[in-house]
């Protein structure tokens, strides 16, 4: 079971490594290398945790397993924070940091390698499993609480929900990662007093005490972080999606109010016909376009606009609410294209609707529109009345 879950893990983020970095085509966004060596290494330490990946690398060099799954996990680490300098820092001051994270990094890999083979050359030592233990948990933990602190800040400045959620996933993540660094601390200082030794277990279970803090632990943090800096990327194709969708439903729901005012009114037409009647290529555009058609048009019935119809389609609805609101304006619009093709001017002209002044970009003017254009056509007949 170990092994499955595992190795399945170090497979799935292999196979999205490689996607990442080959499969998204050029130019690359900034931090595509990034977090690529991100979820290669992440993948890495996930195959380092299994014991089938330990039992076949130490039948070569005993005990290395331990040290190339301190190394992929110092590489998460410092690929964690390349990702997170590169998409939330200037480009100058993301690669003065990261360079300063590779330097670290160089060193500590290199005095564990050679602490290492201090170990397989010399008699085996609580104290010398200690030293190596040192750089390695210093940088690991530095390492945490930096982005720690990057996720958790950022977290609260993005407007983008997607981003939130995935850098408090993160977050959570490195909490998971802090548990692990207190245990090595505890047995660093362990090790130093002569209180324990450097021989470790097989693990058959994940929930075992041991085994919780040494390997489910940081299992949990790597699949945590490489979750929260992966979800915007992956929700993102989601979310475009279902926005084209909406889009086009209500370009479509939008037509009937639409082609009575531009049938009145053909100068609010922006384009030709066979442009408007469908959005299939910039669903953005072409929403955005009969927004304003029907923006334009409503304003050009401005002298037709009857307060008397206004007042009466008021008495009618429930003006509390927006549904009620846009039924009035609907009532108006109808009575004041009905009085337009008679060449009647409003004796009192109403004013414009409070609920459509206080809108404030495309989506909520459409939602808006969407409201009239409803009750434009199923809640109000010709004289403003249901």
């Amino acid at each position: 079971m170990t092994n499955a879950v595992f190795l399945g893990m170090a497979l799935l983020l292999a196979s999205i490594a490689g996607y990442w970095v080959l499969g998204r085509g050029t130019p690359r966004p900034t931090g595509t290398w990034a977090m690529g060596a991100l979820l290669g290494s992440f993948a890495m330490a996930f195959a380092s945790y299994a014991p089938l990946f330990r039992n076949v690398a130490e039948s070569i060099v005993p005990h290395v397993g331990r040290l190339l799954s301190n190394c992929a996990s110092l590489g998460a680490a410092t690929a964690v924070l390349a990702v997170s300098f590169q998409l939330n820092l200037e480009p100058y001051e993301a690669r003065r940091r990261i360079r300063v994270r590779l330097a670290l990094l160089t060193a500590s890999v290199v005095t564990m390698t050679a602490l290492f083979a201090y170990e397989q050359l010399t008699a085996r030592s609580p104290q010398v499993y200690a030293l190596y233990l040192l750089p390695y948990i210093s940088f690991l933990g530095f390492s945490v609480v930096d982005f720690l602190m990057q996720a958790v800040r950022q977290s609260k400045a993005t407007r983008r929900d997607s981003i939130r959620g995935g850098l408090r996933v993160a977050a959570a993540g490195c909490v998971f990662a802090l548990v692990y660094v207190v245990y090595k601390l505890t047995r660093i200082v362990g090790l130093g007093l002569g209180l324990g030794d450097e021989t470790h277990a097989q693990c058959s279970s994940l929930v075992t005490s041991t085994c919780a803090f040494s390997v489910t632990s940081p299992a949990l943090a790597v699949l945590l972080i490489c979750l929260g800096l992966t979800w915007p990327a992956v929700l993102y194709p989601i979310n475009q999606a279902r926005r084209r969708r909406w889009e086009t439903r209500s370009f479509e729901s939008l037509r009937p109010l639409w082609q009575d005012l531009s049938a009145a009114m053909p100068q609010i037409v922006l384009s030709s016909a066979e442009d408007v009647d469908s959005i299939s290529d910039d669903s953005d555009f072409g929403l955005q376009r009969r927004v304003i058609e029907i923006s334009d048009g409503i304003l050009a019935l401005r002298p037709y606009r009857s307060r008397r119809v206004q007042e009466s389609a008021a008495s009618n609805f429930h003006t509390a609410t927006e549904q009620g609101a846009a039924a009035v304006e609907a009532a108006v619009v109808r009575a004041a294209l009905a009085d337009s093709k008679a060449g009647r001017y409003a004796d009192e002209v109403a004013p414009p609707s409070v609920d459509a002044a206080a809108r404030e970009d495309l989506r909520a003017d459409t939602q808006w529109l969407l409201l009239v254009a409803d009750a434009y056509v199923e809640r109000v007949g010709d004289d403003g009345r249901p």
